[in-house]
């Protein structure tokens, strides 16, 4: 009986005496995670960007100008010395031959210099780009180690599973179309561009203001790396032929081959180029007829014009112009585009009030318009409009080092937009020309007489 008391009287003081007191409780937290060094990420950015900025595409494009230009000269002094050994009459002829050859050789000295020494430059550059792409490497490999929550190994995964993929479906490859149609694009959506990556006066610097140049989306064989070249040449307005460039070099360098092809013997005239809006498409150039609210497409082959006539009430002869606030772009009522679908014309009607109207333009003969879209952008408010994908977009000016690529108009859903953002870095206060290039995805611009291009950039779409 004694006992059975004892008990329950320790458990009542064993309670009493593990109560808690009034007192708050704190706990320490020690994370066992080590720190993430924010200062090496930071040093392998900029690193990254130092990279960027010394291997940079001019650096090739100057070894390919030396390389063309000592290729041109070289079977000049050949001819000039052949021609001395067969004339050479020993006296004043033979001493004035001598001179020349002298300076050609001289010239070709100072190429072959600066050919060696951009040939070292190249070579330093690539062994010290190597270095430091493998550091890059190893320090992205060590912060890799901070990723415990395996994001990293996972994108890894997924991009060899999309790799190991794309290889399975390459070996049984489906018939892809000719052209993709319009608003599909093969490349994912258009989010940005770069460069410039071509910034050059060609062969007649600060000469004629307006003009244009790009690539033939749709080349012969033999011609894929042509490049071509329009100048107005009569008061910014007109002109009457198209210049040709063998390859990009070429025409930096200033060596058209195989030159100029007419259009019209004389300047201004019926069928010559008014405006500088113009492009090439399949071995023709498309461009606004002159004094005619109408698009010409010039034969390269056969020499031959055709035109197809704009809606009645089409703005034309300067009445609709690419405009800012301080400039209207002389003759730039039509704009022709091309994308991976073909040949665009974009412009502006009474009917519209002066908003852009998009027609397509179909191949064949007769040449005719296809399907035209209407938007709700004014013209005179965009300096520039280019197509991509079936997706035209425009331009605005924001001042003399920057244009704004504002607002695009998708002709699959024919969904507006007025707030993209992308901006390009200008060369030169303004833009006459602008054409999109499918075969490589750049942006060739024509900048108060200077050739730029930039590269566009697209995101795939999943």
């Amino acid at each position: 009986m004694k006992l059975c008391v004892i008990v329950p009287l320790w458990a009542l003081l064993t309670l009493t005496q593990q109560a808690p007191s009034d007192d708050k409780c704190a706990c320490e937290l020690t994370n066992s995670e080590k720190a993430f060094p924010h200062y090496k990420l930071s040093g392998v950015k900029e690193n990254v960007s130092k990279c960027n900025s010394n291997v940079t595409p001019h650096k090739t494009m100057e070894l390919e100008s030396l390389l063309l230009g000592l290729d041109r000269r070289l079977p000049q002094l050949l001819e000039d010395v052949s021609l001395l050994e067969r004339e050479d009459d020993g006296e004043l002829y033979g001493v004035i031959s001598l001179q020349v050859i002298e300076n050609e050789m001289s010239e070709i000295q100072l190429l072959m210099e600066r050919l060696n020494s951009t040939t070292l430059q190249h070579q330093r550059l690539t062994a010290a780009t190597a270095e430091q792409l493998e550091d890059l490497r190893a320090e992205m490999q060590d912060l890799e180690t901070y990723d415990t929550s395996q994001v990293m190994k996972t994108q890894q995964a997924n991009q060899r599973l999309k790799r190991d993929l794309d290889q399975c479906q390459n070996g049984q490859p489906a018939p892809s179309p000719t052209h993709p149609p319009p608003g599909n694009c093969p490349h994912g959506q258009f989010v940005n561009i770069t460069g410039p990556r071509v910034h050059t006066v060609g062969e007649f610097p600060g000469a004629y203001k307006y003009g244009a140049w790009g690539r033939d989306p749709k080349p012969e064989a033999g011609k894929e790396s042509w490049h071509w070249l329009v100048m107005l040449t009569v008061g910014n307005k007109f002109s009457n032929y198209v210049r040709l460039y063998s390859s990009l070099s070429s025409l930096i360098v200033g060596v058209s081959i195989p030159g100029n092809v007419l259009i019209s013997p004389s300047n201004p005239t019926t069928n010559t180029i008014q405006g500088p809006n113009i492009v090439i498409y399949g071995e023709a150039l498309y461009y606004n007829c002159y004094n005619q609210d109408a698009v010409c497409r010039f034969n390269l082959t056969s020499k031959t014009v055709t035109t197809v006539q704009l809606p009645k009430g089409t703005r034309f002869n300067s009445k609709g112009n690419f405009c800012h606030l301080d400039e209207c772009y002389l003759f730039t009522d039509l704009d022709l585009a091309t994308d991976e679908s073909g040949v665009w014309v974009i412009y502006t009607t009474n009917q519209d009030f002066g908003n852009l109207v998009l027609s397509k333009v179909e191949e064949g003969e007769p040449l005719r318009l296809g399907q035209t879209w209407h938007t709700s952008v004014y013209k005179q408010g965009v300096t520039n409009t280019f197509m991509a994908c079936g997706v035209l977009y425009a331009t605005r000016y924001v001042d003399k080092l920057t244009e704004e690529i504002y607002f695009s108009f998708d002709t699959t859903t024919g969904e507006q937009k007025f707030n993209l953002g992308i901006f390009i870095k200008k060369m030169s206060p303004n833009i006459q020309a602008l054409n999109y290039s499918p075969v490589d995805q750049m942006l060739h611009a024509y900048c108060d007489a200077f050739m730029v291009s930039y590269k566009v950039l697209f995101e795939e779409m999943y």
